[in-house]
């Protein structure tokens, strides 16, 4: 009897030291006075480029919108995943239903900490995991750049999820195992300036990886199969491998694969569908020095011939 209570004591003392160290490594972390001194003043311009590579029409535009409408940032869209239905917040102007209150600070913790104003972990299906990789003085770009678009009341629904999706610290834990700002590619030294360039859009503010990457079972992306394509996280079609080789887009050119970004046309004059049409339509809006970038980092990245196949880009 004696050793069964020391066994449960002993149980007991474990549980507790390991819900204490669980809290504390949990907890959300904000960037550091260094980081946020090189946010920089911010420019409107500039910050028009990362609004469009970052795609932040796709998720936060009222699902529908066509034209200038598409700058009215309400959110609403319903994103349904195994985790349950994550609805993209309003992130326009207004200072009570968006973000018109952040600061430029605010914003940067959510981007590249998934951290919110109030100190809560945000869900990853806001892709900060790879927005973690951009360079602070492009938050600071962006948020010039918001200041600039229009203010619209009404919140978006809330996210509708389950236990234990519903408890927020957990995200904590997630975040150490995948939360990072190193390239997901370490390309050698003398690799062109363009295919590093292509680098920082599709794996920083392009977020590619987030649906062209397959998933593990607590939802991180496995970067061993990077871009080698994934079910939609919808759960609905398939998101295609875009690496080279067989089984990938190896057949297209850079050329092809930059004026797909830009046409929405594919080098067999199949067009553009699904959820790509926004992605396509930002991607527009790029320089041309942008789109021949991100076609020289798809080319060079390794080829994943077991990936899912490239049927139709526009998956």
């Amino acid at each position: 009897m004696r050793l069964l209570k020391k066994l449960v004591g002993a149980v007991l003392v474990l549980g507790g030291v390991g819900a204490v160290a669980g809290w504390f490594l949990s907890a959300p972390v904000r960037l550091d006075a260094e980081t946020l001194a090189k946010l920089g003043p911010g420019d409107a311009a500039r910050g028009k480029r990362i609004f469009y590579a970052g795609g932040c029409t796709s998720c936060h535009s009222k699902p529908g919108s066509q034209g200038d409408a598409r700058l009215q940032l309400v959110g609403g869209l319903e994103l349904k995943t195994p985790f349950g239905t994550f609805v993209p917040p309003n992130i326009s102007q207004d200072a009570k239903d968006g973000i018109g209150a952040w600061s430029v600070e605010d914003l940067a913790n959510a981007m590249l900490k998934g951290v919110s104003p109030s100190g809560e972990h945000f869900y990853p299906a806001f892709p900060y995991a790879s927005y973690a990789r951009m360079k602070p003085a492009d938050i600071a770009d962006l948020y010039a750049f918001l200041k600039t678009l229009p203010a619209v009341a009404g919140k978006a629904p809330a996210n509708l999820l389950g236990f234990p999706f519903n408890i927020r610290r957990g995200i904590g834990l997630w975040k150490r195992l995948y939360l990072s700002d190193q390239p997901v590619i370490a390309f050698p030294d003398g690799t062109p300036a363009p295919v590093l360039a292509g680098r920082y859009l599709v794996e920083g503010p392009g977020h590619c990886g987030e649906c062209h990457t397959p998933r593990d079972f607590i939802g991180g992306t496995k970067k061993s199969e990077w871009l080698a394509g994934a079910p939609a996280a919808e759960g609905k079609g398939i998101v295609p491998n875009i690496t080279p080789g067989e089984g990938g887009i190896g057949e297209w050119s850079q050329a092809d694969i930059a004026n797909y970004l830009e046409t929405g046309f594919t080098p067999d004059f199949d067009s553009v569908g699904g959820a790509m049409v926004d992605v396509q339509r930002n991607m527009a809006e790029l320089t041309p020095d942008d789109r021949a970038a991100i076609a020289a980092y798809l080319k060079a990245v390794p080829p994943h011939p077991n990936g899912y196949p490239a049927r139709k880009p526009a998956n």
